[in-house]
């Protein structure tokens, strides 16, 4: 099928910039032409047409991290008195939430993590998941919810000690066997989960890199999000985190480091030198009061700099607009987190990080030849939208509610706001019948 988007302001994100009254052409899950709209309408017939409107079409959304399976976080209370730091909520939220996922309850966490994306035009996910009671088989209930979504995700299982040593080595199982069966999916790549260093001993670090040695694969891994991480690393092993984790071999040009709050200069240096990447949470770091990341530093350093958002809503629009009001009020000073420097984030550096997983790709452009993640935004601007000022439109212009349709590798997921390949309501109906029993499991492993 040949598809045809025109009447649109096209944002490519690539040196061709902004093209005004122009039009693309999606032929199988490729872009194949860019062009003036009245001139494509007649290069292509017989293609099936969608009529922008006047509207942007870029390409979808990219998240750099996440978690599908907190979704049924969402209005749970905690018992007790509220957790007065990050270290109370992991151990009496997340982990007792995580224990008390099955089958089910991880399928449908994901289901309705995709309708949001789907809504929210974010196209690719790379997502981070732990059920220590249900591990083996895990990553295929989500990566077949994705397929059903006709997302693009990168899927990983946090492996970690925290619940005895069978069940890490469970966790490393299920990272090795999903790594080789992703390799027969289309839209779905693998890497190696970790949790973090104050749940990993040397010993499971040192298995968890044997065990990846002959995947070819880097590691996905929180890192520093709270001094306590940092803390125990030193106490239990003298080194700082990040230097434990090269010491170990994680780092390198695969892995993926969420968050990195609490590193020093020594450490943001090793991060840089192994062409590590490094993700920005920032909705979650104010949520759960741990800090913010040195980001300008990071990006004035040449480090890779990503955003995801940690398990919030999939619109990362929102993340865009927090990290760029987060810096200024924490430095107190509004040149902080640049809107240009914010974009190169979310749209470059999440672009280049995706198409490690999927490397003879091109994702996160209009251009042709690149893979067809696009949406349609219903978005007027009344002031100039140029090639100097398209990140503070975003940032002070797009909302959620605006995108229109969202297209991954060339198959329409979304039209006019109705969701395509997944009944919506249906979803959302089956995962609140789980909740009660899920929460009723939760309480009694967080009392």
């Amino acid at each position: 099928m040949t598809l045809l988007l025109k009447n649109a302001t096209l944002l490519t994100m690539t040196t061709q910039g902004i093209l005004h009254d122009h039009g693309l052409v999606i032929e199988g899950n490729h872009i194949v032409a860019l062009g003036p709209s009245q001139q494509l309408v007649q290069q292509y017939p017989s293609a099936e047409v969608i009529d922008v409107e006047g509207g942007v079409v870029m390409p979808g959304g990219i998240c750099a991290h996440t978690h599908f399976y907190g979704a049924y976080a969402r209005g749970m209370s905690i018992p007790g008195i509220p957790p007065k730091d990050f270290p109370e909520i992991l151990a009496r939220l997340w982990w007792p939430l995580d224990k008390a996922l099955d089958a089910e309850t991880i399928r449908y966490s994901a289901l309705v993590c995709l309708v949001d994306a789907i809504k929210h035009g974010t196209t690719c996910l790379i997502d981070h998941h732990a059920s220590p009671n249900h591990i083996k088989g895990s990553l295929d209930i989500i990566a077949d919810a994705v397929d059903s979504a006709g997302l693009r995700a990168v899927l990983c299982y946090e492996v970690s000690d925290r619940d005895g040593i069978e069940k890490a080595q469970a966790g490393i199982a299920e990272n090795v066997r999903f790594i080789e069966s992703a390799k027969h999916r289309e839209r779905i790549a693998a890497t190696f989960g970790l949790h973090a260093s104050l749940t990993l001993s040397e010993k499971t670090l040192t298995d968890c890199v044997e065990a990846a040695r002959a995947l070819d694969v880097g590691f996905h891994i929180h890192v520093a999000e709270h001094e306590a991480d940092q803390y125990d690393s030193l106490y239990r092993y003298g080194q700082r985190v990040v230097h434990r984790l090269e010491a170990a071999g994680i780092l390198g040009e695969k892995t993926i480091v969420a968050h990195a709050v609490h590193c020093d200069a020594w450490e943001l240096e090793v991060l840089r030198d192994t062409g590590t990447w490094v993700t920005h949470q920032p909705r979650s770091n104010m949520n759960n009061a741990v800090g913010a990341a040195p980001i300008d530093t990071m990006l004035r350093g040449g480090i890779k700099v990503c955003l995801g958002n940690d398990g919030f809503s999939n619109n990362m629009w929102a993340e865009w607009k927090a990290a760029y009001l987060l810096h200024k009020v924490v430095n107190r000073d509004p040149r902080c987190a640049n809107g240009a420097d914010i974009a190169k984030m979310a749209t470059e550096h999440n672009a280049l990080l995706a198409q490690t997983f999927f490397p003879n790709e091109r994702l996160g452009v209009l251009a042709e030849g690149a893979l067809a993640d696009v949406i349609v935004v219903d978005y007027y601007p009344y002031t100039p939208l140029t090639n100097d000022n398209w990140a503070w439109h975003i940032l002070f212009g797009f909302e959620s509610s605006m995108v229109r349709t969202t297209i991954v590798d060339g198959r329409v997921l979304m039209h006019n706001r109705q969701v395509l390949v997944l009944d919506e309501r249906q979803v959302m109906a089956e995962a609140l019948k789980l909740a009660p029993s899920l929460w009723a499991r939760y309480q009694t492993l967080a009392q």
